[in-house]
């Protein structure tokens, strides 16, 4: 006799909601454990650390072959399956990277990875939108977002401390079993939504609101290359401004810190006030300035200027990942999404390098800050026009 896994879990979209949680912050965990162990890869590889950064980089960089075919072929073969499938591909990347004993099976590993990494980042999020459709959907992709901050903080706090005990293998070994865990999760767990269609469904996209989509992913790409010049640039800004190595590495962080406690609480004020256009502009507004305030208020006060404007910037976060959904039928998300990463991953790849090019050839490390604040303020241009864009739809 058969066991009904669905009535013995009482599953419900909370429940599908934890697992995607936990998927996509094992995915963010598996994504810097090469920044966390750096010290330990570097000298198992003998690579140098701009060896590293290229690992590093090498994980989200498939995202912009992947991530449409990715969608599409969930449309094609059904979501559940091609997810599983890609945390099994991650789930081989980390194996492989785990028993690298040269450059070249740690690239593949990185890269293996990231193709699933990036496949589970665009379908999940679909899937996210499937379950929550018309009900706390920004409390739900609020706490979804959130998953990326609290893999990535999960990471530095745990492998370095597992490698000092066990060594490089335990600590990879580690992200083995998280991936593995993931895996097993997803597989036992998820199921669609009651009345959804089962299994692959056509693929149309001839009436794909292009215009609009591309300003929703717009707003997604600039406002994460925004907050991004903090993480990639803000220890060497601050260092410039006088404060020490690790001090600014510690301020650095607590701009993370605040950002994504903020991401579900933009979810909730949303969803209780119905203003959501309304908190994306405020958070982009509050982002940048807390940016340029960042490069001349005094020293002493730059840890609260980046703490209060990482939380107001963090606000917009899982809200701008609702827009896609107001524009695409349930037909058409999967490619629609594929579209939209593509798009973030672009802009995510180009965005530090030309910060770092623009900082070196000015001389001033403080204009990566200035640039954040640019990319802020194009995503709210991005924002007039999506809007825009939705209101020519509707007639």
């Amino acid at each position: 006799m058969g066991v009904n896994l669905g009535a013995v879990l009482m599953i419900n979209r909370w429940t599908i909601l934890f697992v995607l949680f936990f998927a996509r912050t094992v995915m963010a965990f598996q994504y810097q454990s090469v920044a966390a162990l750096s010290p330990f890869i570097a000298d198992s590889l003998a690579i140098s650390i701009a060896d590293i950064g290229i690992l590093i980089g090498l994980y989200l960089g498939p995202g912009v072959l992947v991530a449409i075919p990715g969608g599409t072929f969930a449309a094609r073969f059904g979501d559940k399956r091609v997810v599983g499938v890609s945390l099994g591909i991650m789930l081989a990347g980390a194996v492989v990277t785990l028993s690298a004993t040269t450059w070249e099976m740690a690239v593949a590993g990185r890269v293996l990875g990231g193709v699933g990494g990036v496949v589970i980042n665009v379908v999940m999020t679909k899937l996210l939108v499937d379950w929550f459709q018309g009900r706390e959907i920004g409390t739900a992709m609020g706490v979804f977002i959130c998953s990326w901050p609290v893999g990535i903080a999960l990471a530095l706090l745990i492998l370095p401390f597992v490698a000092a005990m066990g060594g490089l293998a335990m600590a990879l070994g580690f992200v083995v079993s998280a991936v593995a865990l993931a895996l097993g999760a997803f597989v036992l767990v998820y199921r669609v939504p009651p009345g959804a269609t089962v299994g692959p469904a056509s693929l149309r996209v001839t009436r794909m609101p292009v215009f609009a989509l591309l300003m929703a992913a717009g707003i997604w790409a600039t406002y994460n290359a925004g907050v991004a010049m903090v993480f990639a640039f803000g220890p060497l800004v601050l260092v410039d401004r006088g404060v020490d190595v690790v001090a600014a590495s510690t301020v650095t962080s607590v701009f993370m810190a605040t950002l994504g406690l903020a991401v579900p609480v933009g979810g909730i004020l949303a969803d209780w006030s119905g203003r959501r256009d309304l908190l994306i502009l405020l958070s982009f507004i509050g982002g940048s300035v807390a940016l340029l305030l960042a490069l001349v208020v005094p020293v002493s006060v730059v840890v609260a200027t980046l703490a209060v404007g990482g939380f107001v910037a963090g606000l917009a976060g899982g809200l701008i990942m609702t827009l896609p959904s107001q524009i695409l039928a349930p037909e058409a998300r999967a490619f629609g999404m594929g579209v939209f990463f593509t798009v973030y991953y672009a802009l995510m790849m180009v965005a530090p390098a030309i910060a770092g090019v623009v900082a070196e050839w000015s001389g001033d490390i403080a204009l990566t800050f200035v640039l954040g604040a640019v990319f802020l303020a194009l995503g709210i241009v991005a924002l007039g026009l999506f809007r825009r864009a939705v209101r020519t739809l509707a007639t």
